[in-house]
Protein backbone atom coordinates (compact mmCIF):
# COMPACT_ATOMS: atom_id res chain seq x y z
CA UNK A 1 0.00 0.00 0.00
CA UNK A 2 1.33 3.40 -0.95
CA UNK A 3 2.21 5.72 1.89
CA UNK A 4 -0.50 8.34 2.33
CA UNK A 5 0.63 11.63 0.87
CA UNK A 6 3.58 10.09 -0.93
CA UNK A 7 7.25 9.66 -0.10
CA UNK A 8 10.07 11.90 1.07
CA UNK A 9 12.80 11.67 -1.56
CA UNK A 10 16.44 12.76 -1.48
CA UNK A 11 18.53 12.82 -4.67
CA UNK A 12 22.33 12.89 -4.34
CA UNK A 13 23.99 14.01 -7.56
CA UNK A 14 20.98 16.01 -8.72
CA UNK A 15 23.05 18.30 -10.98
CA UNK A 16 24.75 15.51 -12.94
CA UNK A 17 23.62 14.01 -16.25
CA UNK A 18 21.88 11.05 -14.62
CA UNK A 19 20.45 13.19 -11.82
CA UNK A 20 18.78 15.55 -14.25
CA UNK A 21 17.35 12.67 -16.29
CA UNK A 22 16.13 11.10 -13.05
CA UNK A 23 14.17 14.24 -12.16
CA UNK A 24 12.61 14.30 -15.64
CA UNK A 25 11.55 10.64 -15.47
CA UNK A 26 10.26 11.09 -11.93
CA UNK A 27 7.85 13.66 -13.32
CA UNK A 28 6.96 11.61 -16.38
CA UNK A 29 6.08 8.52 -14.33
CA UNK A 30 4.40 10.42 -11.49
CA UNK A 31 6.47 8.88 -8.73
CA UNK A 32 4.44 9.67 -5.57
CA UNK A 33 6.71 12.30 -4.04
CA UNK A 34 5.64 14.21 -0.93
CA UNK A 35 8.86 16.17 -0.50
CA UNK A 36 12.01 16.43 -2.59
CA UNK A 37 15.51 17.32 -1.44
CA UNK A 38 18.16 17.86 -4.12
CA UNK A 39 21.74 17.31 -3.01
CA UNK A 40 25.15 17.66 -4.65
CA UNK A 41 28.71 18.73 -3.88
CA UNK A 42 29.58 21.97 -2.13
CA UNK A 43 30.52 23.35 -5.56
CA UNK A 44 26.90 23.05 -6.75
CA UNK A 45 25.21 24.10 -3.52
CA UNK A 46 23.03 27.16 -3.98
CA UNK A 47 22.22 26.49 -7.63
CA UNK A 48 18.57 26.26 -8.63
CA UNK A 49 16.82 23.50 -10.57
CA UNK A 50 13.25 23.57 -11.78
CA UNK A 51 11.31 20.32 -11.31
CA UNK A 52 7.80 20.45 -12.68
CA UNK A 53 6.27 23.73 -11.53
CA UNK A 54 8.64 24.23 -8.61
CA UNK A 55 12.12 25.65 -8.17
CA UNK A 56 14.50 23.82 -5.84
CA UNK A 57 17.76 25.01 -4.33
CA UNK A 58 20.62 22.50 -4.42
CA UNK A 59 21.95 21.69 -0.96
CA UNK A 60 25.35 20.27 -0.10
CA UNK A 61 25.11 16.55 0.67
CA UNK A 62 26.15 15.93 4.28
CA UNK A 63 25.54 13.10 6.76
CA UNK A 64 22.63 15.17 8.14
CA UNK A 65 20.81 15.41 4.80
CA UNK A 66 18.65 12.29 5.09
CA UNK A 67 16.50 12.75 8.18
CA UNK A 68 12.95 11.71 7.34
CA UNK A 69 13.77 10.47 3.84
CA UNK A 70 11.94 7.37 2.58
CA UNK A 71 14.06 7.01 -0.56
CA UNK A 72 17.58 8.20 -1.28
CA UNK A 73 18.73 8.01 -4.89
CA UNK A 74 22.48 8.36 -5.35
CA UNK A 75 24.13 9.01 -8.69
CA UNK A 76 27.51 10.52 -7.91
CA UNK A 77 30.99 9.09 -7.47
CA UNK A 78 31.71 5.73 -5.89
CA UNK A 79 33.36 7.57 -3.00
CA UNK A 80 30.22 9.63 -2.36
CA UNK A 81 28.10 6.47 -2.43
CA UNK A 82 30.37 4.73 0.07
CA UNK A 83 30.20 7.75 2.38
CA UNK A 84 26.53 8.71 2.06
CA UNK A 85 24.80 5.41 1.31
CA UNK A 86 25.21 3.76 4.73
CA UNK A 87 24.42 7.06 6.48
CA UNK A 88 21.17 7.44 4.55
CA UNK A 89 20.23 3.81 5.22
CA UNK A 90 20.84 4.24 8.95
CA UNK A 91 18.58 7.31 8.85
CA UNK A 92 15.77 5.07 7.61
CA UNK A 93 15.88 5.69 3.86
CA UNK A 94 15.95 2.98 1.23
CA UNK A 95 19.08 3.78 -0.76
CA UNK A 96 19.02 3.07 -4.50
CA UNK A 97 22.59 3.50 -5.66
CA UNK A 98 23.92 3.97 -9.19
CA UNK A 99 27.61 3.38 -8.44
CA UNK A 100 29.71 0.23 -8.19
CA UNK A 101 30.23 0.78 -4.44
CA UNK A 102 27.88 -1.95 -3.20
CA UNK A 103 27.01 -4.03 -6.27
CA UNK A 104 29.01 -7.10 -5.38
CA UNK A 105 28.26 -7.12 -1.66
CA UNK A 106 26.42 -10.33 -0.78
CA UNK A 107 23.67 -8.63 1.21
CA UNK A 108 22.97 -5.86 -1.36
CA UNK A 109 20.49 -6.76 -4.12
CA UNK A 110 21.67 -5.86 -7.62
CA UNK A 111 18.46 -5.40 -9.55
CA UNK A 112 16.94 -4.95 -12.99
CA UNK A 113 13.22 -5.17 -12.15
CA UNK A 114 12.26 -6.97 -15.39
CA UNK A 115 14.85 -9.66 -14.58
CA UNK A 116 15.19 -10.21 -10.83
CA UNK A 117 12.65 -8.07 -8.96
CA UNK A 118 12.21 -10.84 -6.37
CA UNK A 119 15.70 -10.06 -5.05
CA UNK A 120 14.34 -6.77 -3.65
CA UNK A 121 12.64 -8.62 -0.81
CA UNK A 122 16.03 -9.30 0.80
CA UNK A 123 17.25 -5.70 0.88
CA UNK A 124 18.73 -4.32 4.10
CA UNK A 125 18.45 -0.65 3.25
CA UNK A 126 20.73 -0.43 0.21
CA UNK A 127 19.90 -1.58 -3.34
CA UNK A 128 22.29 -1.29 -6.28
CA UNK A 129 21.55 -0.88 -9.95
CA UNK A 130 24.01 -2.45 -12.41
CA UNK A 131 26.43 -0.83 -14.77
CA UNK A 132 24.70 0.73 -17.79
CA UNK A 133 26.24 -1.87 -20.12
CA UNK A 134 25.12 -4.80 -17.95
CA UNK A 135 21.42 -3.88 -17.90
CA UNK A 136 20.65 -4.36 -21.61
CA UNK A 137 22.70 -7.54 -21.68
CA UNK A 138 20.81 -9.28 -18.87
CA UNK A 139 17.49 -8.14 -20.31
CA UNK A 140 18.35 -9.82 -23.62
CA UNK A 141 19.78 -12.97 -22.06
CA UNK A 142 16.99 -13.63 -19.56
CA UNK A 143 14.09 -14.60 -21.87
CA UNK A 144 16.37 -16.96 -23.81
CA UNK A 145 17.93 -18.41 -20.66
CA UNK A 146 14.53 -19.29 -19.18
CA UNK A 147 13.72 -21.71 -22.01
CA UNK A 148 17.20 -22.69 -23.22
CA UNK A 149 19.94 -22.12 -20.63
CA UNK A 150 22.80 -19.86 -21.66
CA UNK A 151 26.16 -21.64 -21.67
CA UNK A 152 28.53 -18.86 -22.77
CA UNK A 153 28.41 -15.16 -23.70
CA UNK A 154 30.71 -12.86 -25.67
CA UNK A 155 29.73 -9.17 -25.45
CA UNK A 156 31.51 -6.26 -27.12
CA UNK A 157 30.23 -2.80 -26.22
CA UNK A 158 30.18 0.55 -28.02
CA UNK A 159 29.64 3.01 -25.19
CA UNK A 160 28.71 6.69 -25.47
CA UNK A 161 30.63 9.52 -23.83
CA UNK A 162 27.69 10.47 -21.60
CA UNK A 163 28.56 7.37 -19.59
CA UNK A 164 31.60 9.32 -18.38
CA UNK A 165 29.70 12.51 -17.57
CA UNK A 166 29.19 16.10 -18.62
CA UNK A 167 32.88 16.88 -19.10
CA UNK A 168 33.22 14.01 -21.58
CA UNK A 169 30.21 15.22 -23.59
CA UNK A 170 31.74 18.68 -23.73
CA UNK A 171 35.12 17.25 -24.72
CA UNK A 172 33.63 15.34 -27.66
CA UNK A 173 31.88 18.49 -28.89
CA UNK A 174 35.03 20.59 -28.55
CA UNK A 175 37.28 18.00 -30.21
CA UNK A 176 34.85 17.42 -33.10
CA UNK A 177 34.80 21.16 -33.79
CA UNK A 178 38.57 21.39 -33.59
CA UNK A 179 39.11 18.48 -35.99
CA UNK A 180 36.63 19.89 -38.49
CA UNK A 181 38.47 23.22 -38.33
CA UNK A 182 41.76 21.45 -39.02
CA UNK A 183 43.05 22.03 -35.49
CA UNK A 184 44.53 19.64 -32.94
CA UNK A 185 42.06 17.86 -30.66
CA UNK A 186 43.14 18.32 -27.03
CA UNK A 187 42.44 15.30 -24.79
CA UNK A 188 41.72 15.81 -21.11
CA UNK A 189 38.92 13.50 -19.90
CA UNK A 190 40.15 10.55 -21.98
CA UNK A 191 43.77 9.47 -22.56
CA UNK A 192 43.37 9.99 -26.32
CA UNK A 193 41.20 11.93 -28.75
CA UNK A 194 37.63 10.57 -28.74
CA UNK A 195 36.26 12.59 -31.67
CA UNK A 196 36.31 10.47 -34.87
CA UNK A 197 38.03 7.72 -32.89
CA UNK A 198 37.27 4.69 -30.70
CA UNK A 199 39.04 3.81 -27.44
CA UNK A 200 39.21 0.17 -26.26
CA UNK A 201 39.71 1.52 -22.75
CA UNK A 202 36.96 2.15 -20.18
CA UNK A 203 38.13 2.43 -16.57
CA UNK A 204 41.50 1.10 -15.43
CA UNK A 205 43.02 -2.25 -16.37
CA UNK A 206 43.33 -5.29 -14.13
CA UNK A 207 46.14 -7.84 -13.92
CA UNK A 208 44.11 -10.29 -16.02
CA UNK A 209 44.12 -7.86 -18.95
CA UNK A 210 40.45 -6.91 -18.66
CA UNK A 211 39.35 -3.40 -17.76
CA UNK A 212 37.29 -2.82 -14.64
CA UNK A 213 34.32 -1.98 -16.87
CA UNK A 214 34.60 -5.34 -18.61
CA UNK A 215 34.96 -7.23 -15.36
CA UNK A 216 31.92 -5.43 -13.93
CA UNK A 217 29.86 -6.85 -16.78
CA UNK A 218 31.10 -10.36 -15.99
CA UNK A 219 30.46 -10.21 -12.25
CA UNK A 220 27.21 -8.26 -12.39
CA UNK A 221 25.63 -10.46 -15.06
CA UNK A 222 26.43 -13.55 -13.03
CA UNK A 223 24.92 -12.05 -9.87
CA UNK A 224 21.73 -10.72 -11.47
CA UNK A 225 21.05 -13.96 -13.34
CA UNK A 226 21.94 -16.14 -10.33
CA UNK A 227 24.51 -17.95 -12.47
CA UNK A 228 27.81 -17.53 -10.55
CA UNK A 229 29.83 -19.64 -13.00
CA UNK A 230 28.43 -18.32 -16.29
CA UNK A 231 31.30 -18.06 -18.82
CA UNK A 232 31.28 -14.49 -20.12
CA UNK A 233 33.87 -12.30 -21.83
CA UNK A 234 33.48 -8.62 -22.64
CA UNK A 235 35.43 -5.95 -24.50
CA UNK A 236 34.24 -2.43 -23.66
CA UNK A 237 34.92 0.37 -26.15
CA UNK A 238 34.24 4.11 -25.91
CA UNK A 239 32.84 5.57 -29.14
CA UNK A 240 32.13 9.16 -30.26
CA UNK A 241 28.39 8.97 -29.59
CA UNK A 242 26.69 11.39 -27.19
CA UNK A 243 24.00 9.13 -25.69
CA UNK A 244 23.15 5.41 -25.84
CA UNK A 245 25.33 2.34 -25.48
CA UNK A 246 25.33 -0.45 -28.05
CA UNK A 247 26.49 -4.07 -27.78
CA UNK A 248 27.34 -6.91 -30.15
CA UNK A 249 26.39 -10.08 -28.28
CA UNK A 250 27.08 -13.73 -29.10
CA UNK A 251 25.15 -16.22 -26.97
CA UNK A 252 25.82 -19.96 -26.83
CA UNK A 253 22.74 -21.86 -25.64
CA UNK A 254 22.34 -25.41 -24.37
CA UNK A 255 20.42 -26.45 -27.49
CA UNK A 256 20.03 -24.91 -30.95
CA UNK A 257 17.32 -22.23 -31.09
CA UNK A 258 15.43 -21.05 -34.13
CA UNK A 259 15.97 -17.36 -34.79
CA UNK A 260 12.23 -16.77 -35.04
CA UNK A 261 11.75 -18.33 -31.60
CA UNK A 262 14.44 -16.09 -30.14
CA UNK A 263 12.84 -13.07 -31.78
CA UNK A 264 9.44 -14.03 -30.30
CA UNK A 265 10.89 -14.48 -26.80
CA UNK A 266 12.71 -11.15 -26.92
CA UNK A 267 9.59 -9.36 -28.19
CA UNK A 268 7.63 -10.70 -25.21
CA UNK A 269 10.24 -9.52 -22.69
CA UNK A 270 9.00 -6.40 -20.82
CA UNK A 271 11.12 -3.40 -21.71
CA UNK A 272 12.50 -4.93 -24.92
CA UNK A 273 11.72 -3.75 -28.45
CA UNK A 274 12.67 -5.83 -31.49
CA UNK A 275 13.86 -3.87 -34.54
CA UNK A 276 15.01 -6.58 -36.89
CA UNK A 277 14.43 -6.01 -40.59
CA UNK A 278 18.00 -5.47 -41.80
CA UNK A 279 17.10 -5.71 -45.50
CA UNK A 280 15.03 -2.57 -44.97
CA UNK A 281 17.81 -0.95 -42.88
CA UNK A 282 15.77 -1.47 -39.70
CA UNK A 283 17.98 -2.24 -36.71
CA UNK A 284 18.73 -0.50 -33.40
CA UNK A 285 20.54 2.83 -33.64
CA UNK A 286 21.91 4.83 -30.70
CA UNK A 287 20.58 8.13 -32.01
CA UNK A 288 17.07 6.67 -32.11
CA UNK A 289 17.37 4.96 -28.71
CA UNK A 290 18.33 8.25 -27.02
CA UNK A 291 15.42 9.52 -24.96
CA UNK A 292 13.63 6.17 -25.11
CA UNK A 293 13.07 3.72 -22.25
CA UNK A 294 13.30 0.43 -24.15
CA UNK A 295 16.25 -1.82 -24.81
CA UNK A 296 16.30 -2.31 -28.58
CA UNK A 297 17.45 -5.58 -30.17
CA UNK A 298 18.05 -6.50 -33.78
CA UNK A 299 20.44 -8.15 -36.27
CA UNK A 300 19.29 -11.50 -34.85
CA UNK A 301 20.95 -14.40 -36.63
CA UNK A 302 22.55 -17.77 -36.14
CA UNK A 303 26.16 -17.45 -35.05
CA UNK A 304 28.15 -19.13 -37.81
CA UNK A 305 30.83 -20.22 -35.33
CA UNK A 306 28.67 -22.60 -33.26
CA UNK A 307 25.43 -24.53 -33.97
CA UNK A 308 23.90 -23.58 -30.59
CA UNK A 309 24.77 -19.88 -30.78
CA UNK A 310 22.90 -16.73 -31.72
CA UNK A 311 24.25 -13.24 -32.49
CA UNK A 312 22.41 -9.99 -31.84
CA UNK A 313 22.84 -6.23 -31.60
CA UNK A 314 21.54 -4.18 -28.63
CA UNK A 315 21.13 -0.45 -28.08
CA UNK A 316 19.70 1.49 -25.13
CA UNK A 317 19.82 4.96 -23.59
CA UNK A 318 22.48 4.64 -20.90
CA UNK A 319 21.15 7.61 -18.92
CA UNK A 320 17.59 6.28 -18.84
CA UNK A 321 17.28 2.49 -18.69
CA UNK A 322 20.99 2.24 -17.98
CA UNK A 323 20.63 4.37 -14.85
CA UNK A 324 17.80 6.76 -13.89
CA UNK A 325 14.82 4.79 -15.17
CA UNK A 326 16.05 1.55 -13.62
CA UNK A 327 16.38 3.29 -10.24
CA UNK A 328 12.83 4.66 -10.45
CA UNK A 329 11.46 1.27 -11.52
CA UNK A 330 13.06 -0.24 -8.42
CA UNK A 331 11.27 2.31 -6.23
CA UNK A 332 7.99 1.64 -8.03
CA UNK A 333 8.41 -2.11 -7.51
CA UNK A 334 9.21 -1.67 -3.81
CA UNK A 335 6.02 0.39 -3.44
CA UNK A 336 3.92 -2.14 -5.37
CA UNK A 337 5.21 -5.02 -3.25
CA UNK A 338 4.87 -3.18 0.10
CA UNK A 339 8.62 -3.37 0.69
CA UNK A 340 9.10 0.28 1.70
Amino acid sequence: MMKQGGYNVAVVGATGLVGRVFLDIMQERNLPVKSLRLLASARSAGKHIRVGENDFTIEEATPNSFTGADFCFISATTEVSREMGPVAARAGAIVIDDSSAFRMEADVPLVVPEVNADDLASHKGIISIPNCSTTPLVMALTPLHKVNPVKRVIADTYQSVSGTGTRAVDELKEQAGAVLRGENAEADVYPHQIAFNVLPHIDSFLENGYSKEEWKMVQETRKIMHEPDLPLSATCVRVPVMVSHSEAVHVELTEPMDVNEARRLLAQMPGMCVQDEPNDAVYPLPVEAAGRDEVFVGRLRRDASHPNSLAMWLTSDNLRKGAALNAIQIAETLIERNLV
